[in-house]
């Protein structure tokens, strides 16, 4: 029953995500060119991490991205089968998130400032695949060593993290939008692709390659720097005082009593 709950959070996680970063994206439009837009579908997807981390992280721990459960699995934080699990449930959010954008759009008749549901795409490297996944395991190494960093046990962030995470995330956005549109989430491409079609689903795979490849780098690079837990200082001992007259005898009295005649 408690996976159960963890697959429905990251489903509603990713949901979330794609609905609100995407449809961002389309209302506003992300050329580098017009640095407003730019800069909100930035906000708008690292804001999602911010309110999800404390929605339902408490729940699945608010990976809502496959690429961030592949190092919880290599840091050995979950199961092959949650992570599985977890896979599937952020996959079926993302589609549900670009398919309600889709249906919001069509209806609405919204002109779509992407043209492609806010799908990812190459056009930022001039169609090199190449150039497109080195961005991609880059910003994704940068993105998960943070996750692995803030949360991990052996260091103390407070209730800080939600916040850390979701503004790095708007950082490697606002330097990847430009030339792949950011990824670093499979889940997140894939939804819109499904629905764009065309060029967007044929690059598809160097937004999944490229984000396992880079969180994979990410687990093993933090699991070798990580410093070791450190250990709680041993309880002190109250040791007694002694008292230097260790005798509680009365002190005998010297004087002498006088002899009634």
């Amino acid at each position: 029953m408690e996976s159960i709950k963890k697959y429905v959070a990251e489903v509603i996680g990713t949901f979330v995500l794609v609905l609100l970063g995407c449809g961002t994206a389309m209302l506003v439009g992300c050329d580098a060119k017009n640095g407003g837009g730019y800069i909100l579908t930035a906000l708008a997807f690292g804001l999602v991490i911010v309110g999800m981390a404390y929605c339902v992280g408490n729940i699945s721990g608010c990976h809502i991205n496959p690429a961030v459960s592949l190092a919880v699995l290599v840091s050995g934080g979950m199961t092959f089968t949650d992570f599985v699990g977890y896979v599937v449930s952020q996959c079926l959010g993302a589609i549900a998130g670009a398919g309600t954008l889709k249906l919001i759009f069509d209806l609405g008749n919204v002109t779509d400032m992407t043209g492609g549901y806010g799908a990812n795409g190459l056009a930022g490297v001039n169609g090199n695949a190449g150039a497109g996944v080195i961005v991609e395991i880059v910003l994704t190494f940068i993105f998960v060593l943070t996750i692995l960093g803030v949360t991990s046990k052996n260091a103390k962030h407070g209730s800080f993290g939600g916040l850390i995470i979701g503004l790095t995330l708007t950082l490697v956005h606002i330097f990847g939008i430009g030339l792949t549109g950011t990824s670093v989430n499979p889940a997140r491409s894939l939804g819109p692709a499904i629905l764009a079609g065309g060029d967007a689903l044929n690059d598809l795979w160097v937004f999944i390659v490229g984000p396992f490849v880079g969180a994979a780098i990410a687990a093993v690079v933090y699991k070798c720097l990580e410093p070791a837990a450190k250990a709680a200082p041993a309880p002190v001992e109250k040791v007694a005082a002694t008292s230097k007259n260790t005798s509680t005898a009365k002190p005998a009295n010297h004087n002498n009593k006088k002899k009634k005649k």
